[in-house]
């Protein structure tokens, strides 16, 4: 996505405050991976890496790449790496758009995942490349988590989706969302096409799995949320500002800034804080914490 490999962007936050990923969710991946018999764990590759939060839970893996098209992205999460006590060897990160992989061979890949990045590639030659790469029987998983939620605070839900898809280019960050993209997260991956309507018997098994509970009961058998975080009200306005629409939003109305009480992101933050306050009967303060979570959406395919 372009406004990630800005110049202007800040990767140190994006790094620090965004979710991460349950172990469960990992396991569930690999317990997938491992459902055909002769399962192998040579090598995983991460498309869309960004700092690299979900290559390195890639850990039964012999080597693990880690793919993005920002140099700054990359930066961070070879400098992350860096930092680590002991080097293995095992991870190796490569500055590449997902769509074209020249340094992997064919049936290279025993398993291939993007964390919140699928809505970002061209599927008409994802699918293709993906097909190239991995080996039979190989394994693929996409997901990407939408808009967040408070566990406790259901009441708040329509703020937060008036801040994040309303149209008011003045008083959210609906009309900054880079599109298609954003469109296609917030509709769970729906309009991804499957792999063999793009590459004709390639692929076997497609599913496509919702971790969403009961915030979108319109998409097919949900399963319990499983992406959950518990943070300061101060770590949530760090990780508002880690969204790529803000950036934009920040670009295209400067004067922002200036209003009493703060840009556009704050005075979400401080509506968000009033909310719950009248819902407890008592202030809020930066350093008090509250239960967010992400619905979830995946697919997930063997390669034929």
């Amino acid at each position: 996505m372009a406004t990630f490999g800005k110049s202007s962007f800040d990767t140190a936050i994006y790094a620090t405050f965004r979710p991460t990923y349950p172990r469960s969710l990992f396991d569930f991946i690999f317990r997938y991976h491992e459902r055909n018999k002769g399962a192998r764990w040579d090598r995983a590759v991460d498309l869309g890496c960004g700092t690299g939060q979900a290559t390195v839970e890639l850990t039964p893996f012999k080597r693990v790449t880690g793919v993005d098209p920002s140099s700054k992205m990359i930066e961070v999460a070879q400098s992350t790496l860096e930092k680590e006590p002991v080097s293995t060897g095992q991870y190796e990160y490569v500055e590449a758009n997902a769509e074209s992989l020249p340094f992997l061979e064919d049936s290279s890949v025993d398993l291939v995942i993007a964390a919140q990045a699928g809505h970002w590639f061209d599927w008409n030659k994802m699918w293709p490349e993906l097909a190239r790469v991995l080996r039979k029987n190989g394994s693929a998983a996409f997901w990407i988590y939408s808009e967040f939620r408070f566990t406790r605070y259901p009441s708040l839900t329509q703020h937060i989706n008036a801040y994040g898809q309303g149209k008011d280019p003045l008083h959210n960050v609906g009309p900054y969302w880079q599109q298609p993209g954003r469109s296609i997260l917030e509709n769970h991956l729906v309009e991804v096409p499957e792999g063999n309507e793009v590459v004709p018997g390639a692929f076997s098994d497609f599913e496509r799995v919702y971790f969403t509970g009961d915030h979108y009961p319109s998409l097919p058998s949900p399963r319990s949320v499983i992406m959950r975080k518990k943070m300061t009200w101060d770590d949530l306005l760090s990780y508002l500002n880690t969204w790529s629409s803000l950036h934009t939003f920040r670009q295209n109305n400067p004067t922002d800034a200036e209003n009493p009480r703060g840009d556009v992101a704050v005075r979400f933050w401080k509506d968000l804080k009033e909310g719950v306050e009248r819902e407890v009967g008592r202030p809020v303060e930066g350093h008090d914490e509250i239960d967010v979570e992400w619905p979830l959406a995946m697919i997930m395919v063997k390669r034929a």
